[in-house]
């Protein structure tokens, strides 16, 4: 079987540069087949999974968030946000979930001390009020 050359990368890292005997993504209307031979083109990549069969006989299946593919003259540039080899997946959504409680918890502190400065504008809008009528402030 004839091979092509692919460069797949995503946006942190190189994920395979070598020969490729066959690749199967995900686009929009479904899974598109690239093969040796295949036409020049470009192509929206859509998340979802991919596989590659390189020359060498490793197969390698990512996950992949969105990006664009081009074929030209044998040559196939794969370009995606993110992609995620089965064995990452888990680590990479442990850190995501780790930043998730991360921004909750700030955004908690923030309501928190926004709440407790209104409280102090208040309080003092009050006091003012008071001092401009005369009354006694405590």
């Amino acid at each position: 079987m004839n091979s092509f050359f692919v460069h797949f990368l995503a946006e942190d890292r190189v994920i395979h540069r070598g020969d490729c005997l066959s690749l199967v993504l995900p686009v929009s209307d479904g899974l598109m087949g690239i093969q040796a031979g295949h036409s020049n083109m470009i192509c929206a990549v859509v998340p979802g999974s991919l596989k590659l069969s390189a020359a060498d006989g490793e197969v390698i299946t990512a996950e992949v968030g969105g990006g664009l593919v081009k074929v030209e003259d044998n040559d196939v540039l794969i370009l995606v946000e993110r992609a995620l080899l089965p064995g990452e997946q888990d680590n990479r959504s442990a850190q995501e979930a780790e930043e998730a409680r991360r921004e909750a918890e700030l955004a908690r502190k923030a309501a928190l001390e926004y709440k407790t400065t209104q409280l102090t504008m208040l309080r003092t809008t009050n006091r003012l009020r008071k001092k401009r009528s005369g009354e006694q402030i405590k």
